[in-house]
């Protein structure tokens, strides 16, 4: 089910509704809501996996109980295999049997032992298996850590697995974050809901009117880009780097939103991160859920930034090349992190990766030409690694950068739709005059007059209707 669809708007006032009216009263009931709802709105596309997640959930329910009941290493380590042999071991299946069953072919073929007919599976993917796989396992993990009890309460537990707003494309919630609001009353909070439901509407606006309209330019400039100058082509870039921001970000702000009409607090996922002077910031405020899942249970596992230089540049290159495989079986993916591993280097390097901590030109409006100069940097660095995420094959990949980087980028673009390029830049200012926000449309009353933001509520609103383009997938739903 899409936020983005009609369904889905008659979903969710049903459950709200049931929520606070019907079941408000037993916590336990209004959890078990939240299991069936979440199974239903999972379901909407191929019921059949809902058996993958319960059985998911079932295995890592029963796991954390026994760890925590037993002080033996061993019997808590094997235990601790089987919950991430269960979990990696269905993510591997669907999502990565096919490329290592390809790769291995060829190869072999390469050392002369050629094999014709490979092993390929035509299975679909599940829809967010990537995301709900790193949530639970992210909980017995800290079980086992003993940083966390284990629950006896299935109910909260499968609700925490499965809790249908981020679900299938996150943000990916910590079970020390997100477990233990399942075991505490909800509060109806108006103001809380307000600004939830303003959240879901700045992420309706990503979504509809900048990814969706920017994807119509960048699958035509990329599945073209043998026919366009140097110009085009940036510009298809820059398309592409707004249409990933505004579909990912616009999801996560339409979950986060959705969450606390329910009572729930859900990690920020998304902090501007376009507005970042070097590529760390923007790692920082990028898929934060992520990058930090990886920090916390394979960064510094591994060792993290002690130890030898060489240590040092192993670990960044483990994590960002990883971090690249999880979004998809394909060595474009994998060349992606690698490349912005060696982004991140030379400031590790130099022991400047934690050099811009504060929000950019804070308390003022204008940035310094330092602070341009950055950004314009960063962004522009980010953009060439985007090509690498977005194009079909790596050769693809460096055809396109190739033909950026020709002469005919000096020409005028063959593609300059005036209309989406002022959304982009309109929606850029809003962001920019928010940056200190959690979201753009946060509120300060004091300088927002109740007939302000009304008009500014009914302006987006009409701008989606008016200008949103043909409905797309969200982009993370295939990782």
């Amino acid at each position: 089910m899409l936020f983005n669809s009609i369904e889905f708007i008659i979903f969710l006032p049903i459950v709200f509704i049931l929520y606070w009216v019907v079941t408000n009263r037993s916590l336990k009931i209004q959890n078990l809501l939240l299991v069936i709802a979440s199974y239903f709105f999972y379901g909407w596309w191929d019921w059949r996996f809902l058996f993958l997640i319960a059985f998911s959930s079932f295995v890592d329910y029963f796991v954390g109980i026994r760890i925590a009941k037993t002080n033996d290493k061993t019997q808590r380590k094997l235990l601790l295999l089987t919950s991430i042999f269960v979990n990696i071991g269905f993510l591997g299946f669907f999502k990565y049997f096919n490329f290592f069953s390809e790769n291995f072919a060829k190869a072999f073929t390469f050392l002369g032992l050629p094999i014709t007919d490979p092993v390929l599976l035509n299975i679909i993917l599940p829809v967010g298996i990537s995301f709900y796989t790193f949530q639970t396992l992210s909980y017995t993990i800290d079980v086992y850590k003993r940083k966390l009890e284990a629950t006896k309460d299935i109910i909260a537990f499968f609700a925490f697995v499965s809790f249908f707003p981020q679900l299938v494309a996150g943000p990916i919630e910590r079970a020390t974050n997100l477990l233990p609001q399942f075991y505490k009353k909800r509060t109806f909070e108006y103001d809380s809901i307000v600004d939830g439901m303003r959240q879901i509407l700045w992420g309706l606006f990503k979504k509809m009117v900048i990814a969706d309209n920017c994807a119509k330019y960048a699958n035509d400039i990329f599945a073209n880009c043998s026919s366009y100058s140097g110009s085009t082509l940036l510009l298809g870039a820059v398309f592409f780097a707004f249409q990933i921001y505004g579909d990912f970000s616009g999801y996560s702000d339409v979950a986060i939103g959705t969450a606390r009409l329910f009572g729930m607090s859900l990690m920020r996922n998304f902090a501007f991160p376009y507005f970042s002077r070097d590529i760390a910031e923007f790692w920082r405020r990028w898929h934060i859920s992520l990058s930090t899942w990886f920090r916390d249970y394979l960064y510094i596992p591994l060792g993290g930034s002690h130890g030898g230089t060489w240590m040092k540049i192993r670990n960044i290159f483990i994590i960002f090349i990883v971090s690249g495989f999880w979004h998809g079986a394909n060595w474009t993916f994998i060349a992606w992190g690698a490349l912005n591993a060696v982004y991140f280097l030379p400031l590790m390097l130099l022991n400047k990766n934690k050099s811009n901590m504060d929000t950019v030109a804070k308390g003022r409006f204008l940035p310094s030409l330092k602070d341009v100069f950055q950004i314009g940097l960063t962004f522009f660095i980010t953009l060439i690694a985007w090509v690498f995420f977005r194009a079909e094959s790596l050769y693809m990949a460096v055809h396109y950068i190739i033909g950026i980087f020709s002469v005919s980028l000096f020409s005028l673009p063959q593609v300059f739709p005036i209309d989406i390029l002022c959304f982009i830049i309109l929606f850029t200012l809003a962001e920019w005059l928010q940056r200190e926000k959690q979201h753009t449309l946060q509120f300060d009353k004091v300088i927002f007059s109740k007939v302000a933001r009304w008009g500014i509520y009914y302006s987006i609103i009409w701008v989606i209707l008016s200008f949103g383009g043909d409905q797309q997938e969200f982009i993370y739903f295939q990782f």
